[in-house]
Formats: C-alpha cells, sequence, structure tokens
C-alpha cells in the first residue's frame, strides 16, 4: 500500500509541475508579445529582434 501511495504522490507531483510550467511559459510568452508590441511601436529594431529570439527560444 505504501509503494502505491509514494507512486501516486510522485504522479501528483509531475502534474503539478507540468501545470506550473505551462503557467510559466504562458505567461512569459504574454510579456514577450507586449514587450514585442512596443518595439515595434517605437520602431526599436534591436530590441525586437532579441525579443522574438528570445520568444522562439521559449517555444523550441
Amino acid at each position: 500500500m505504501d509503494k502505491m501511495k509514494v507512486s501516486y504522490e510522485a504522479m501528483l507531483g509531475l502534474a503539478a509541475e507540468m501545470v506550473l510550467d505551462k503557467a510559466v511559459v504562458e505567461f512569459r510568452t504574454q510579456r514577450l508579445y507586449q514587450a514585442i508590441d512596443k518595439a515595434l511601436a517605437t520602431g526599436d529594431k534591436d530590441t525586437f529582434r532579441r525579443l522574438t529570439d528570445e520568444l522562439k527560444t521559449l517555444h523550441a
């Protein structure tokens, strides 16, 4: 019984980690899109390129 409980807790921990990872990626993506929009609006090419590279890396 204890072995099943340990396995169940490990699975719950893994599921929680996956949910948290997805939330962090979604949050960071949203922030990057906002910053990219701002860089486009101000014509800041260097920042735009840096941020789009970061976004590509995040989703690679």
